[in-house]
């Protein structure tokens, strides 16, 4: 369980400094221009990192994946169901078990939840600003390193689901 909580605690981390990065260094922003009471956040300016494979272009999602349900004022819920998940996965984990792999997947997934909760709290909405293209293909969305982490830690527990060994 310490290698779950660990895990989740840099993925935090990391996902914040990045996030505070890009919005204050990268795109400039002043925190009074993140916390307009009327709910209108500010777009930058798109910045190319390298064209068209990494564009940071600023996005900010009141709603679920891909801005679903964005018009509906969903902030508190959506933190509840964060906070829902993260209690469902460290009950799980704890009465399941699992490789380290299992307790690395879900510190990526708890991780992942708490740095878009963070987000949800301060700001009303979720910082998405990666965008990556290729091949001929624009891809129109946004996301984080959160949504990276709750990725790659919903995909690693249900592959990794089933081992019952106990990490060490």
């Amino acid at each position: 369980m310490r290698l779950m909580f660990w895990t989740g605690f840099w993925v935090f981390l990391i996902d914040q400094v990045i996030k505070f990065h890009v919005l204050f260094n990268v795109f400039g922003l002043q925190w009074a221009q993140v916390r307009v009471p009327s709910g209108q956040l500010p777009y930058p300016a798109t910045v190319d990192v390298f064209p068209p494979f990494l564009i940071l272009r600023m996005a900010w999602n009141r709603g679920v994946n891909f801005g679903l349900f964005a018009e509906y004022d969903m902030r508190w819920f959506l933190i509840a169901v964060a906070f829902a998940i993260t209690a469902g996965v460290i009950w799980w984990l704890s009465k399941v078990g699992g490789t380290k792999w299992t307790y690395i997947a879900g510190g990526f997934l708890i991780g992942g939840a708490m740095g878009n909760v963070i987000d949800r709290f301060f700001y009303g909405a979720v910082a998405d600003f990666l965008n990556m293209s290729c091949c001929g293909f624009t891809n129109p969305y946004a996301f984080n390193v959160a949504d990276i982490a709750i990725f790659i830690g919903a995909i690693g527990l249900a592959f990794l689901a089933g081992d019952k060994k106990k990490a060490a």
